[in-house]
């Protein structure tokens, strides 16, 4: 009750003559890749609310991460700059420790500043941040924490012992998971009497390891008719040693040891559960929103901070400049937004900011790096000259367009590939003479440079430091073998 009556102060504190501007529901969603019904990333994905968010509003079909890696993605999304900008590459530190960025005003401010009252449950900034010294300076109101609730022992052992990694029928009913929680607070916040415009976030976990879900989401998704993703044996044959330091040694088991131990079936399995999950819970948010007679008013966009593999090049997780890790849901719908429009443009998250306060009639705030999306919200084949540029650590860069997709690493090598004729990015065209001007024009879009990492950079960092790649602080050496576990 407590938590209710605050955050109905916090939204009561703006001027009413701004009760005629549009609100804002923003609902990310964790480590959620191409596998929705919008996107067609799996042909058996069933995700309906999304669906029906998607048929009112505009998709965009070519949308990519600022980084494959929750801190840094969210980091970037919330302040409009980019990891090259922020020094932000890894799980830690929180980006207010930069000198640079202790003023910086992010997404929740510049509404708050231009009379919003600003409200946030779930996931939203990256899991501890911001720090409780910090919170009432970020943002109005917090919903309650929901901590996740664990099985007496993991269902899967793998290579690493860390309880997140883990995925089986888990709790009984959708009322014992987390992101159930989340979507109850939320919906009962949207039936409180409002008369100040409000931006409201409301983040989701799943399908993020540990991939839970009660049963009924697994019946969706019989093993013995799972389809399974693409992959190639020798995918890596052909792609840069550099683009293995990238995830050099994560807590995500390879493909190798999936296939071995007889869980590759398994994790697809749940993720896809776990994605539908997330979908009924997004579906009773969108649901209450309608109930409560604002959606007429309200900009809904709905994002995921980063893609996740599930076999293909031979790994799991993120961390990657290929398409599984950078291409994420991204839909509009509401005031101002074409409806039932698919955009292929290529679009980035760090476009959130400005697109937002353009849609809110507010005005733009010049230190963000971001580019408005309006005009493809208007008309989905406005143009777009600028590829989009995902970062993973400091000097390895992919800029994305409509056909291709070129990855330069910190150590000068590269990939080149046409994702219209080769979607699964299985031939790597780099070498080839006759695309060197279009590398040439595609990397005029990547970072000239990358800001050194945050002091306390920690949590899959990679630097590249006189010629030798440093993985979380201890060199590789040129022939230690790539971790298969």
């Amino acid at each position: 009750m407590r938590t209710a009556l605050v955050l109905v102060a916090a939204l009561s504190a703006t001027p009413a003559c701004a009760a005629e501007r549009p609100n804002v529901l923003f609902i990310a969603i964790d480590d959620l890749n191409d596998w929705v019904g919008p996107l067609g990333g799996h042909p058996q994905a069933k995700t309906p609310n999304l669906d029906k968010l998607a048929a009112r509003g505009t998709t965009f079909t070519n949308a990519h991460c600022q980084a494959p890696l929750c801190n840094p993605s969210r980091t970037s999304v919330l302040t409009g700059l980019r990891p090259s900008t922020t020094g932000v590459y890894a799980l830690a530190p929180w980006f207010r420790t930069s000198e640079a960025l202790k003023d910086h005003a992010t997404l929740f401010q510049w509404f708050k500043k231009n009379g919003y009252a600003t409200t946030s449950v779930g996931k939203i900034f990256h899991g501890g941040y911001p720090p409780a010294k910090d919170r009432a300076a970020e943002v109005d109101a917090f919903g309650p924490p929901h901590p996740m609730p664990r099985p007496k022992a993991k269902f899967v052992q793998t290579p690493d012992p860390t309880p997140l990694m883990d995925w089986g029928v888990f709790p009984e009913k959708d009322e014992g998971c987390f992101d159930y929680d989340v979507a109850t607070w939320a919906v009962k916040q949207l039936a409180e009497p409002r008369k100040e415009p409000w931006f409201f976030a409301v983040g989701f976990q799943h399908p993020h390891v540990p991939c839970y879900a009660p049963q009924k989401w697994f019946d969706l998704y019989p093993e013995e008719k799972l389809v399974m993703p693409a992959v190639k044996a020798d995918d890596r044959a052909d792609v840069p040693r550099f683009a293995d330091y990238l995830h050099w040694k994560l807590p995500e088991p390879r493909l190798k040891w999936l296939e071995e131990s007889k869980q590759w079936k398994p994790l697809v399995r749940a993720y896809l559960a776990s994605v539908s999950f997330v979908d009924a819970q997004v579906g009773r948010v969108l649901d209450a929103l309608a109930a409560s007679g604002q959606d007429k008013n309200t900009i809904v966009v709905l994002w995921s901070d980063h893609g996740w593999h599930l076999g293909e090049k031979g790994i799991t997780g993120k961390n990657t400049l290929w398409e599984r890790s950078t291409r994420v849901p991204l839909i509009f719908a509401g005031p101002g937004v074409a409806a039932g429009a698919k955009c292929g443009r290529p679009a980035e998250l760090l476009d959130l900011y400005p697109t937002l306060a353009e849609l809110a009639g507010l005005p733009a705030n010049a230190a963000v790096e971001g580019q408005s999306l309006v005009p493809q919200l208007k008309d989905a084949k406005a143009a777009r000259e600028r590829p989009a540029v995902t970062t993973h650590n400091p000097g390895n860069h992919s800029a994305r367009t409509e056909q291709w997709r070129y990855i330069r690493y910190a150590d000068g090598s590269e990939e080149l590939y046409d994702v219209v004729a080769d979607p699964n990015e299985w031939s790597n065209l780099a070498a080839k003479p006759e695309h060197a001007d279009l590398k040439k024009q595609l990397a005029k879009w990547m970072p000239a440079k990358s800001a050194a990492p945050l002091p306390g950079s920690a949590g899959r960092i990679l630097t590249f430091d006189n010629g030798v790649p440093v993985w979380e602080g201890k060199p590789i050496g040129k022939d230690d073998p790539f971790p298969e576990k």
